[in-house]
């Protein structure tokens, strides 16, 4: 019996994806649920699993290829390599041995079973030839993470490669270039940035906040938050209540142009930039007005663990009302993001970095922030703009106010 394997439903308004790569060859024995290839999305990769037990005996679309929803990527013959519900044959009769000396029992030794390799652990184990058997993981029980692996690669890299050899002459410029085609996420992003260029009338408005209050908040308490809530307290948290906030004073922040209709949302789906080795993803948490700080910050970790290993789910990334991106992480110190449309705000963090300020008549140092608002000026004007960022920076230099809901 041959079974077929189809293009799964891939989420809302996805109809085709892109063949990454297949984790099978052509022949090989497979088990049910056994990842067989991926598939690049707009929005994530999606590993498609064996439906059944046999043999791949056919691929019908290779790395690079479009598939649409419930096309056919190939088919398994079932069963094949191994009888299917066949039973293990009995053992031959052994010839009566005599008694052997009786020795006393030595202990078991359990050998623990490893635990699975992440997908990302896998693609550059199969695709650099990596053994990874002998790489102590680092991850929770001993998992090999992707940085044990590339640690493990770079290692070997090291080894193997000997000295350039002294250039002969001038090389071309083909020579010196290396040409990867856009995966499609990458394509994806590149498209709706330049659409979100040309649809909306984007603006960028700035203020700084003075982070005093909010670190000693943080390290008065990032202990005692650890200890109950299993997940470290970051500035996040802060940040996303502090807009939620300011939506609820200022909701054509959290509003959207439809057509000739401007649509007011009375909810707050955060979304937060994730930055990951394939792009720029924006998960959301849902109602985040509804959750306390450790929620909110139990839920972007979480993201963050799954993003890296293309882990997130497509519906997990659709219907943001409003978008935090945080490039201080990474070192800038101003930038001006731009808009995730149709959403009509979006608010670039930055780097922390201690600067003088006049605080009365002194001047003190503090750990200041640069915020940036990026708005739709089709919906938002700019003394709403204004309003909103000075309301999240009072907001954060009095974190009082989230608790108390001022």
């Amino acid at each position: 019996m041959t079974a077929e394997i189809k293009v799964p439903t891939l989420g809302e308004s996805v109809t085709e994806a892109t063949v990454g790569r297949w984790l099978k060859k052509q022949g090989d024995v497979v088990a049910q649920d056994e990842p067989l290839v991926e598939l690049e999305t707009d929005k994530v990769s999606v590993e498609v699993p064996a439906p059944a037990a046999g043999v791949l005996d056919e691929i019908l679309v290779q790395q690079g290829q479009t598939v649409k929803v419930g096309g056919m990527l190939g088919s398994i013959t079932e069963g094949a390599g191994a009888a299917k519900g066949a039973k293990p044959a009995a053992k031959a009769a052994e010839p009566v041995k005599a008694p052997a000396k009786v020795e006393a029992p030595k202990a078991e030794t359990k050998t623990a079973t490893p635990p699975p390799l992440p997908p990302s652990v896998r693609r550059i184990a199969e695709e650099e030839k990596l053994d990874t058997s002998g790489i102590s993981g680092s991850g929770k029980h001993g998992q090999v993470t992707k940085g044990d692996a590339l640690a493990a690669l770079e290692a070997r890299t090291k080894q193997a490669t000997p000295a350039a050899p002294r250039s002969t002459g001038p090389r071309s410029r083909a020579e010196r270039e290396e040409r990867v085609p856009m995966s499609r996420l990458r394509k994806t992003i590149a498209l709706r940035l330049k659409e979100s260029q040309e649809i909306a009338a984007q603006l960028t408005t700035f203020n700084e906040v003075d982070m005093s209050k909010v670190m000693a908040a943080r390290n008065a308490y990032k202990d005692i938050f650890e200890k109950k809530h299993h997940v470290k307290l970051g500035f996040m948290g802060f940040f996303v209540k502090a807009c939620v906030a300011a939506l609820k004073e200022i909701p054509s922040v959290n509003a959207e142009i439809d057509g000739d209709d401007m649509v007011y949302k009375n909810y707050y789906d955060m979304g937060v930039a994730v930055s990951t080795e394939r792009g720029l993803v924006v998960p959301v948490v849902r109602d985040a007005d509804r959750l306390s700080i450790a929620e909110v910050e139990s839920s972007i970790n979480d993201f963050g663990l799954r993003a890296r290993d293309n882990k997130l789910k497509l519906e997990e990334m659709i219907g943001g009302t409003f978008t935090i991106s945080n490039g201080g992480v990474f070192g800038s110190l101003m930038s001006t993001p731009i808009l995730n449309t149709p959403q009509s705000g979006i608010l670039g963090m930055h780097k922390i970095q201690n600067r003088p300020v006049a605080i009365g008549d002194k001047i003190e140092i503090r750990p200041m922030m640069y915020l940036a608002l990026t708005y739709d000026h089709r919906i938002v004007d700019g003394r709403e703009a204004v309003t909103f960022l000075v309301r999240v920076k009072d907001a954060l230099e009095d974190p009082q106010r989230l608790l108390l809901d001022l």
